[in-house]
């Protein structure tokens, strides 16, 4: 009897998936290869225009996960490796379920709704090819007195304007090389063209003005370069572990893996207390969920640019294999990542993510005593921390995204923005000149940077010392001294706490009142017998500014808080919704808070939103600094006492 290798495989990977996965590894090349044969064995491989938007990992309950991070049940659980299949074909969305242990479809529905799924590289591709074979285009380029050869073309998402019927679409804009490596630095105004994707063809062209072209001199950056070998910092190897997925370092044990559409994705994050010996619980799972990237240039080339990242392409799939010495110092380790791509075949992303430790020269603790008699006393230690780190590359904009652990329990998160500014065309070349509203700034001649926002939404399941977790405001109030006989002073500030009992009291717009922000577990205290928790440090108070009816804020109004805090659910990890382009505001975050749940003493998740408004200047032409914002997860009450001095300790015994 001969058995197929197809099904020994299956049964092999059956039988041995407890000993060789996590339950959160993501699909590697041989199980996205294994999605595909499945889906193209199955009745959808015979529909017109396959094409795999996205393969990723369908994960375990959660309940299930941690069960198998319990050492004693870990033997007992047979976790199947599963795949979350989203793929068109014959003009429509399927949502498929592939359980790669039996080698089957398990559920295959057809999504009914308005938006569609991220595009495929491809067909950005493809669409950015479509205006140099297309006549009007090729026309209006000879009148220009351009060289069709130093066109580059770029498609951009069209977002959603009220429309009751749409199309998979694309917008076409094109830019002039000719001598510049910087194509964003010269936009060929006036020329715009629609394309539908699924068709894969201009349905529309517009040649409606003519501007001069912005020059080629001063935009190359690449020029400026220096030698990157000659900087040396954070020499030092070592220091961390990594198997597979997890990694281990000092008191930190978390699990790393990449996500086409988050990119990094931190779960089952640990730290280790000195004081009881064993870890204790603090994040489940922590990820970028959505980008919201309005510009505010209302006219008809740049209206629809209001770009939802993550939903409509993908940070993942956005990233770029990262340089030693430039992107991450000489002592960083590298992981490769996989995603599918339009086939369905594995795609690999070479050095993807880095981890190294950062010497920042900052101090972790420090004290000079000089109140002992006889003594000058000086103590302290350098702070040394872990960082995880990629870039995700989005058009004209590179995104320096970092996780950073440190010994003392926090988490610090860190978004950095640097690139190429978009620019338009326009015929002024001194800012004494401009009479009207040009969206922007003049950093060339005939070059205006327009003004936009960033929004950069993170999902944080914490689980603080467990899942029966709480959300509480610590505001400070202004309280009059009673009794004025007792001291000279009038006044003092107090702290009053509220535990936000429902989604709808834990809405925050920072900047309103001054609180501390926590996520407590009420079911366990310190010895001094305050709750357990985490705080969460926010950074500016940024918030879209758009009106409430303007449709991108419709389609992102959850930007219109920084803090949003929801019960638990497996499904909800995208702050747009699982399906972002063209979506219309009718899934999402905000949609699914409406339901104002429970979430005191709960399975909770808390959304904070990393916000930058930006207005151009000259310093940020041709390529802009970088500039840096985030936020802190601090323990707070979390441990008996600073766990810096006890870890000291013990290194020294």
């Amino acid at each position: 009897m001969t058995i197929p290798l197809l099904v020994l495989a299956f049964l092999l990977q059956c039988c041995c998936a407890n000993s060789l996965y996590h339950p959160l590894d993501p699909l590697n090349p041989s199980e996205i290869n294994q999605t595909k044969l499945i889906v193209q064995k199955s009745k959808l491989g015979t529909l017109p225009n396959l094409t795999f938007h996205s393969v990723d990992l369908e994960e375990p309950d959660k309940v299930h996960v941690l069960e198998w991070l319990s050492k004693q049940k870990r033997g007992k659980l047979n976790l199947h490796r599963q795949a979350k299949v989203v793929l068109r074909a014959g003009a429509e969305t399927h949502e498929l379920i592939v359980d790669l242990a039996i080698g089957s479809i398990t559920s295959h529905n057809i999504y009914k709704g308005h938006a569609y799924p991220p595009f495929a590289f491809i067909e950005f591709f493809r669409a950015s090819k479509l205006p140099l074979t297309y006549p009007k285009f090729r026309e209006s380029i000879r009148h220009r007195g351009l060289n069709l050869s130093e066109v580059s073309c770029l498609p951009f998402t069209v977002g959603w304007y009220g429309e009751h019927v749409t199309n998979r679409a694309l917008k076409v804009v094109c830019f002039y090389r000719g001598g510049s490596p910087n194509i964003f630095a010269r936009p060929i105004e006036g020329i715009s063209m629609l394309v539908d994707v699924d068709k894969m063809q201009i349905i529309k062209y517009t040649d409606r003005l003519r501007l001069p072209l912005p020059r080629a001199e001063g935009t190359d950056y690449t020029s400026a370069r220096t030698n990157p070998d000659s900087v040396i910092c954070n020499v030092t190897k070592g220091g961390f572990t990594i198997e597979g997925h997890k990694v281990k370092w000092a008191n930190w044990d978390f699990h790393v893996s990449f996500d086409a559409r988050a990119g990094i994705v931190i779960s089952t994050a640990s730290i280790f207390d000195d004081k009881i010996n064993k870890f204790r619980r603090v994040l489940y799972k922590g990820h970028v969920s959505e980008t919201f990237v309005p510009y505010m240039d209302p006219t008809n080339e740049w209206y629809f640019k209001t770009f939802m990242d993550l939903g409509e392409f993908g940070f993942g799939r956005a990233a770029g294999s990262l340089q030693p010495v430039i992107d991450c110092p000489s002592n960083a380790e590298y992981l490769d990542g996989y995603v599918a791509g339009a086939d369905g075949q594995p795609q690999q992303f070479s050095r993807v993510i880095c981890i190294f430790e950062r010497y920042s020269g900052n101090v972790a603790w420090r004290h000079t005593e000089i109140n002992v008699p006889g003594k000058v006393i000086r103590s302290g230690e350098p702070e040394v921390s872990l960082v995880v780190r990629m870039v995700a590359t989005v058009g004209n904009y590179d995104y320096v995204l970092d996780w950073e652990f440190e010994k003392s329990g926090t988490i610090k998160i860190g978004v950095a923005l640097t690139g190429i500014l978009e620019m338009k065309a326009t015929s002024y070349t001194n800012d004494d000149q401009i009479t009207e509203n040009v969206y922007g700034t003049l950093v060339a001649e005939n070059a205006v940077a327009v003004n936009h926002d960033h929004f950069v939404t993170y999902y944080l399941d914490l689980d603080v010392d467990g899942n029966g977790n709480s959300f509480v405001k610590s505001k400070l109030k202004t309280a009059m001294v009673s009794n004025v006989r007792a001291t000279p002073r009038k006044s003092y500030w107090t702290v009053v706490k509220e535990t936000a009992k429902t989604e709808a009291e834990a809405r925050i717009r920072l900047g309103v009142e001054p609180a501390e922000l926590l996520v407590v577990n009420a079911n366990q205290k310190t010895k001094l017998g305050n709750h357990v928790g985490y705080r969460l440090i926010t950074g500016q108070p940024v918030t879209s500014l758009l009106s409430d009816d303007d449709y991108p804020q419709i389609r992102a109004s959850y930007t219109k808080y920084q803090v949003w805090v929801t019960a638990y659910n497996k499904s909800e990890r995208w702050a747009g919704g699982f399906y972002t382009d063209q979506s219309r505001g009718d899934d999402g975050l905000a949609v699914w808070s409406r339901r104002n749940r429970e979430i005191e003493n709960k399975d909770i998740v808390l959304w904070y939103t990393v916000g930058f408004h930006h207005i151009p200047y000259q310093e940020d032409f041709p390529l802009m600094p970088t500039i840096h914002g985030g936020f802190e997860l601090r323990p707070s009450n979390f441990f008996e006492s600073n766990p810096l001095l006890l870890r000291q300790e013990n290194t020294e015994k």
